[in-house]
């Protein structure tokens, strides 16, 4: 049966079973950073490859793209980032704390977007009752510099430099200090929404594409959120599955209702249960400022309903404020009309993080078999990190070269993994938990008929198929999706 999954007893389980270890634990971690171990990195791989194989490959009508990280500022000055893109904070002034004033109001995941202000009077800190100061807005974007530039010995210079001089002589090495740094500024991408949008007329001439038609990306951002948190639901470095849908403008609100459809039915093929699955449509006052409309596709974690993916109506606003900032012109050109037009933008927005957490949680049963505890994570086999385990009955001289063999057979056409370590029972229940849908097992009477038992993961009934017959037996089973 599915139980209660809390989230100490899921970062407990990828820990423990090499999904997610937190990032440079050794020297006690930093917020909001993870790294995912080999069974994580499987599952996020597999995760992705689910999404492309959905939005790219089964689809006539988008194309893929991977920008760059570091892009030029000017980007993020026409996105509106660097005017709008903060969170308002507040500090405790007593056991000095920092949380987002609007969660503290809410008393739960914030569900605006970013950049709204809010006004919080008489707030007190969750954490020693004490008092709070009033909410600022703290932009979330990472600022780095490009080129041989060291902020740290350059003001060193200058400090050194106008002592002794007039206040005048400071104030203006102050000033071609500061910009000379302005000039190597540059920030981490909040998003990788905008590397597709700066990157619309390239795509447009190489793939000759007629509306409506997207381009889809998976890539790493990064937000310097005030409040990380939720084991990885809030990370400051985290990866986005984002699709940028070109369409006519008066063809917005239908193609805009065609990909919530779409990507709802994507979790539930994926095995995410419908109970756990709502869309909500934002209010005005929750929208982003770029947005016409947004519908979320929430999850129920175990903090409550949270957004996993976001799908909005982004307009022709990015389109036009790149071709106003840059001064090119940013058009799809009608054959049929003989007209340059703006076209509009529908976004589907996914966390991979997000998503990884979901199918987790959802994934996670456990039930009783033979007076014990059975846990196992019933992933779709899509998902699931290890397709196939090989396990040898013992580790019997005759046995263990039998299932080298079956291992080598398997490895070119599956994620496998071997094990031999104790009981057979053990085992099975080993890899019940990290989700393996099918156990391979080489036992004696293999010796004599060259045949091996299969183990279903979700019904634990067994079948006997010959070595020869095994690759053609798994594939059946696991099915056709990556």
């Amino acid at each position: 049966m599915a139980v209660e999954l809390s989230m100490e007893k899921l970062v407990s389980l990828c820990k423990r079973r090499g999904f997610v270890f937190q990032g440079s634990e050794i020297y006690g971690g930093v917020g909001g950073f993870w790294d995912y171990g080999p069974l994580g990195v499987e599952l996020k791989n597999n995760i992705k490859r689910a999404w492309w194989k959905a939005v790219v490959q089964e689809r006539p009508d988008v194309v893929g793209l991977d920008a760059a990280i570091i892009m030029n500022p000017k980007v993020w000055v026409a996105s509106g980032h660097v005017e709008t893109f903060a969170d308002p904070m507040v500090d405790c002034k007593q056991c000095k704390r920092r949380f987002r004033a609007d969660e503290l109001l809410a008393g739960h995941e914030a569900e605006s977007a970013h950049g709204h202000q809010v006004v919080a009077e008489e707030l007190r800190c969750p954490e020693c009752g004490g008092e709070m100061t009033t909410p600022r807005m703290f932009n979330l974007m990472f600022r780095t510099y490009v080129g041989p530039v060291d902020v740290e010995a350059e003001f060193t210079k200058a400090l050194v430099e106008v002592s002794g001089h007039s206040w005048g002589e400071a104030q203006e090495r102050i000033r071609r200090l500061k910009e000379e740094l302005d000039r190597a500024t540059v920030y981490l991408r909040p998003e990788t929404a905008q590397g597709i949008f700066v990157n619309f007329e390239n795509v447009l001439v190489a793939t000759r594409k007629k509306l409506p038609f997207g381009i889809a990306q998976i890539g790493k951002a990064f937000r310097n959120e005030v409040t990380p948190g939720n084991f990885i639901f809030r990370d400051r470095e985290f990866e986005q599955m984002e699709i940028e849908y070109f369409v006519r403008p008066e063809e917005d609100e239908k193609w805009h209702q065609h990909w919530v459809e779409e990507r709802y039915r994507w979790y539930l093929r994926y095995g995410l249960r419908q109970e756990h699955l709502r869309v909500r449509r934002l209010p005005p006052e929750e929208l982003a400022h770029y947005a016409k409309d947004t519908y979320e596709i929430e999850f129920l974690f175990p903090m409550g309903w949270a957004e996993l993916e976001g799908i909005a109506n982004r307009t022709d606003f990015d389109l036009r404020r790149h071709a106003q900032h840059s001064g090119r012109q940013l058009t799809y050109f009608d054959d049929v009309t003989g007209q340059h037009i703006v076209p509009y933008v529908i976004e589907p927005s996914a966390g991979v993080d997000r998503c990884f957490l979901a199918f987790m949680m959802d994934a996670y049963h456990e039930e009783e078999v033979r007076g014990e505890t059975r846990a196992v994570l019933r992933l779709h086999p899509a998902l699931a990190p290890i397709k196939v385990a090989v396990l040898p009955l013992s580790r019997h001289e005759d046995l263990v070269p039998v299932a080298q063999r079956v291992w080598d057979m398997l490895r070119p056409h599956f994620m496998t993994q071997y094990d031999d370590a104790q009981s057979i029972g053990r085992r099975y229940r080993r890899q019940d938990e990290i989700g393996t849908p099918f156990c391979v097992t080489i036992d004696f009477e293999t010796l004599q008929d060259q045949a091996v038992t299969i183990r279903d993961r979700d019904t634990m009934a067994q079948v006997r198929v010959p070595i020869a017959n095994l690759v053609q037996a798994l594939k059946e089973r696991l099915g056709h999706d990556p």
